[in-house]
């Protein structure tokens, strides 16, 4: 049989199903795109990659090495991007802390997980103060903030991440990783008992960025994703990755809008300033943004949503066709998502 195999040119590349080559494309053949957060900033695929590179920079400093569990307490930004690329590609695991645990539970996912480095947005400093002292393994906290104003916390922050990044290099050297290697890790509630871990290595991301794109980016009309498309997540970047979404959109290289905490005002400011035409969400924020007064002010023609989490209820779903949207039902484990 050995007959058969076909030899390999020594210089090639093997090119493993690495998290870090998913950036290629759109760095090189899409680099003036955005990526814009909230109302409040954008800038371009060549600048995501450099801030990438800082913040791995930045980690490193903190003592973050390979096998080291990085943790983040945010809502859906340009930040959570950042270190769904820049902590697996530097060879340590994301987890994405689910914030809407109580303390206890967070407190044990910290643990279970052995997280070495939080970052944390100020609104959640108060859960860390609540679980303050009985945190075994973590020994740097970052701040991340949308402005200035100094907050007040009994956590021992080291820094803050925008003076952190701006502080840092702009160029990593990102290891070629066993493909296998651990890249994430997140905790599901959808059993008894206290909460379950669940990983991804680098290939499994990998593979399921690359199964997203033919499922969705194939269909000639209904639910398609594709290079004219504007992404914005209403799924929480802390369960399943917001659904792999921020991957393929990036492998893509489309525009892509973070929306921050959830509020309909801006959800829907957003999708009508940026042109949103791709989200996914669960039912009640559908419901949510269906039942806003402005809703009828804004054409959501354009709109596809996959809705995930729970079953789509079918008066959920004629109030959106009615609204024009294409809106679909999608379905997956946690542990396959």
């Amino acid at each position: 049989m050995n007959d058969l195999l076909i030899e390999r040119t020594a210089s090639a590349y093997t090119y493993p199903l690495l998290i870090k080559n998913l950036l290629a494309y759109p760095v090189v053949n899409n680099p003036d795109q955005e990526i814009v957060y909230r109302d409040q900033l954008r800038f371009d695929y060549r600048t995501l990659r450099e801030r990438i590179c800082r913040l791995a920079n930045a980690l490193t400093e903190l003592g973050v090495k390979p096998g080291d569990t990085v943790a983040v307490m945010d809502w859906d930004s340009h930040r959570y991007l950042e270190c769904f690329f820049a902590v697996p590609m530097i060879g340590a695991v994301l987890h994405t802390i689910n914030v809407r645990l109580s303390p206890d539970q967070i407190l044990y996912t910290i643990d279970h997980a052995e997280d070495d480095v939080i970052l944390v947005h100020g609104d959640f400093l108060p859960i860390l103060g609540a679980i303050k002292g009985r945190v075994d393994t973590v020994h740097s906290y970052v701040l991340l903030s949308d402005s200035q104003k100094r907050l007040d916390s009994h956590v021992p922050l080291v820094g803050e991440y925008e003076s952190l990044l701006a502080d840092a290099a702009t160029e990593f050297n990102f290891p070629d990783l066993d493909e296998h290697t651990r890249a994430t890790t997140f905790y599901t509630t959808g059993t008894t008992g206290m909460p379950k871990g669940v990983y991804f290595s680098h290939r499994q991301l990998v593979l399921h960025t690359l199964g997203a794109l033919v499922a969705i980016g194939t269909p000639k009309t209904q639910g398609r994703l594709h290079q004219q498309d504007v992404y914005m997540p209403i799924t929480p970047m802390f369960h399943v990755h917001a659904w792999g979404l921020p991957y393929v959109s990036t492998a893509l290289g489309i525009k892509q809008v973070y929306p921050g905490r959830y509020a309909p005002e801006m959800l829907l400011n957003l999708i009508k300033q940026e042109g949103v035409t791709f989200s996914h969400c669960v039912p009640t924020i559908m419901h949510m943004l269906l039942s806003h007064p402005d809703v009828d002010k804004i054409d959501l023609s354009s709109w596809k949503v996959v809705i995930g989490g729970a079953a789509l209820p079918q008066s959920l779903c004629l109030a959106a066709l009615k609204q024009g949207i294409d809106i679909f039902g999608g379905y997956g484990m946690s542990e396959t998502c």
